[in-house]
């Protein structure tokens, strides 16, 4: 059998015929911004993550950016001012400080989850530190509660990247998005909860912040034609909205088929020469998977010897955004745990389209491996 990293064609059937009537019922009203789908999403995706408010964006890095970017207005932070973000990331983490006027502070991560180590977070605070960002990153809420305290101890924001973590919830019972100040969601199709193409969310009990967020989104417009401040465009449309709205309401359903199967792979595979993520699965029901990561010492090897055998497999990342050209200021330091991340991680195949004969061959493939 041929199993590919993710079917994306697959899962879109899953929600026919409902994407196809929404769709046609938003072309028939002829109404595509700014219009009832897109708010009834905003008002439900906050419920959903337990906030006070939402605002639909183009994408997740303009989400972020926006946070900051209104942060940073509405607070009086200068240009250079800092932001800590783990050191282990998609680079939109990183960009959308930089896209704020922001200076990105790197923070080295946990060996057992790959998320920001809250232990090393203290000594990289100063005078010119105005926030942290944890990245829920492969589905995996950041461990907020220390984040948190140390926030309130500096007077600093938490805006939590939960790009990745769709419906997760963290150690204190609370979904991803309502664990910080505002947080950022990305609506890129290959999500727990993805679009028809890009989209994404800010969500915030903050007021304040949403208001000059939605401003700024909107060409920086204060009301039609009078702009009071510089902007972008940056809106969510009524069909993305629509499919979000059919999604969203099977989210936790989906999730859920993504934890038994990570725990089947946890209980079932018992290859010594693989390092499974999560203390090997003491604690499996705390993410959500968007990406299932193993660790190898002989990456090129596994991955060809799937490919072998039909089984296409990803890398999240392969290099670590400080030593990306892009930021050759950072290109200097090391930071050991994202480094030896990036050198081993591959990521497996793990979602709700995959069957049970699938994941069988996945787990017995993998413990057939030898290098």
């Amino acid at each position: 059998m041929k199993i590919k990293y993710l079917d994306l064609q697959k899962i879109t059937q899953t929600f026919e015929p409902d994407l196809s009537r929404t769709i046609k019922h938003v072309i028939d009203v002829g109404w595509f911004l700014y219009g009832s789908e897109t708010h009834a999403f905003e008002r439900e995706f906050a419920d959903f993550c337990g906030t006070s408010y939402c605002l639909g964006t183009a994408n997740g890095l303009d989400a972020l950016t926006l946070i900051l970017k209104s942060y940073k207005d509405l607070l009086g932070w200068k240009a250079d001012d800092e932001v800590i973000v783990p050191a282990f990331t998609f680079i939109a983490s990183i960009e959308a400080i930089n896209r704020a006027g922001l200076r990105p502070v790197l923070c080295d991560v946990r060996t057992d989850d790959f998320l920001i180590d809250e232990t090393l977070i203290e000594p990289l605070i100063n005078s010119h530190t105005k926030a942290i960002l944890p990245v829920h990153l492969y589905g995996k809420v950041c461990r907020m509660s220390t984040i948190r305290l140390l926030a309130q101890q500096y007077g600093l924001k938490v805006i939590e990247d939960a790009a990745q973590a769709h419906g997760a919830i963290a150690e204190d019972g609370k979904r991803a998005g309502a664990c910080g100040d505002a947080a950022g969601f990305s609506f890129y199709p290959g999500k727990n909860l993805g679009a028809l193409g890009d989209g994404g969310a800010i969500v915030t009990n903050d007021k304040a912040v949403i208001d000059y967020a939605n401003e700024l989104a909107n060409y920086g417009m204060s009301r039609k034609y009078v702009h009071e401040e510089k902007g972008i465009n940056s809106r969510l449309d009524e069909i993305q909205a629509a499919v979000l709205r059919i999604k969203l309401k099977r989210l936790d359903y989906d999730n859920k088929c993504r934890q038994k199967m990570a725990y089947r792979y946890f209980t079932e595979i018992r290859n010594k020469k693989l390092e499974l993520p999560y203390n090997g699965g003491v604690k499996w029901d705390e993410s959500v998977y968007h990406i299932f990561p193993i660790l190898c010492s002989k990456r090129d090897t596994l991955r060809s010897y799937l490919k072998e055998k039909d089984i296409e497999t990803l890398i999240h990342y392969p290099i670590p955004p400080h030593l990306q050209k892009a930021y050759q200021e950072f290109n200097n330091l090391s930071f050991p745990v994202a480094e030896h991340i990036c050198r081993n991680q591959v990521s497996i195949p793990l979602n709700q389209s995959l069957s049970e004969e699938e994941i069988n061959y996945i787990i017995t493939t993998l413990n057939d491996f030898v290098c």
